[in-house]
C-alpha cells in the first residue's frame, strides 16, 4: 500500500499527515499555529499556578470563538493581564476592567474579563495550590485511544465534576466544556486519537 502524501487525510476526522511526513489530529493541519501547538502544548502536562490560570481564562475567553482566534490572540493577552501572574490580576479594578475593553488586540467581554480578575483573587483564597485543585479531577486508570476526533467527548463526570468545585469557589464562567477542554490542553487527559505521532507519548 503507497503512503499517503502530504496533507493527505487517513479517515475523515482521523489524521492529516504533513509535509515532514508526520500524521497529526486533522485539526492540527489548518493552520501553522494549530500545528505547532499540536505537537508542542496540546496533551502535555501542564503544572504551576500561573500557567493553569492562564489556561482557564483563555478557555473561557474561546467560549463561542474558535480556539485559532485565541491562540492568535495570545501574546497580546498576556500582555494585557501581566503575563497572567494570578498576584497582579487579583489586583485590578474598574480602571484595568476599562483599559482591558478598550485594548483591541484581545476580546473584549466585560463579562470574561471580570471572571478572569475574579478567578485570580478565588485561586489566592484557596487552601492549597490551584495545580493541585485542577490536577485533582484528573482521570486514573488506562488511556482511551480514540480513533477519530467525533469520538472524543465534550463533557465527562471528572470535567463535570471540576466545575462543580470551581463553582461551589467562587469561580466564574467555567463549566463542564471549559473544564474539559482545559483538562485537554493541559494533559490531565491525552485525546490525540490513534495514529497520531503525538499519541505515542
Amino acid at each position: 500500500m503507497t503512503a499517503p502524501g502530504p496533507g493527505k487525510v487517513l479517515e475523515p476526522g482521523s489524521v492529516v499527515v504533513g509535509s515532514d511526513g508526520l500524521a497529526r489530529c486533522w485539526w492540527a493541519g489548518s493552520a501553522p499555529e494549530y500545528l505547532e501547538y499540536h505537537d508542542e502544548e496540546w496533551g502535555r502536562p501542564l503544572h504551576g499556578d500561573d500557567h493553569l490560570y492562564e489556561r482557564l481564562c483563555l478557555e473561557a475567553f474561546q467560549s463561542g470563538l474558535s480556539w485559532l482566534t485565541i491562540l492568535r490572540k495570545r501574546p497580546a493577552f498576556r500582555r494585557a493581564f501581566d503575563g497572567f501572574v494570578i498576584t497582579r490580576v487579583a489586583t485590578y479594578g474598574t480602571v484595568d476592567v476599562e483599559r482591558l475593553m478598550v485594548d483591541a488586540s484581545i476580546v473584549r467581554n466585560r463579562a470574561k474579563i471580570e471572571a478572569s480578575i475574579n478567578n485570580a483573587r478565588m485561586a489566592l483564597e484557596l487552601e492549597i495550590s490551584l495545580d493541585e485543585l485542577l490536577w485533582s479531577f484528573a482521570p486514573g486508570g488506562p488511556q482511551v485511544r480514540r480513533a477519530r476526533m467525533a469520538d472524543l467527548p465534550a463533557i465527562t463526570d471528572e470535567s463535570k465534576a471540576m466545575a462543580k468545585e470551581l463553582k461551589r469557589r467562587g469561580f466564574r464562567f467555567f463549566g463542564p466544556t471549559t473544564a474539559y477542554a482545559l483538562m485537554q490542553a493541559t494533559g490531565m487527559v491525552d485525546d490525540h486519537v490513534a495514529g497520531c505521532w503525538r499519541s505515542a507519548g
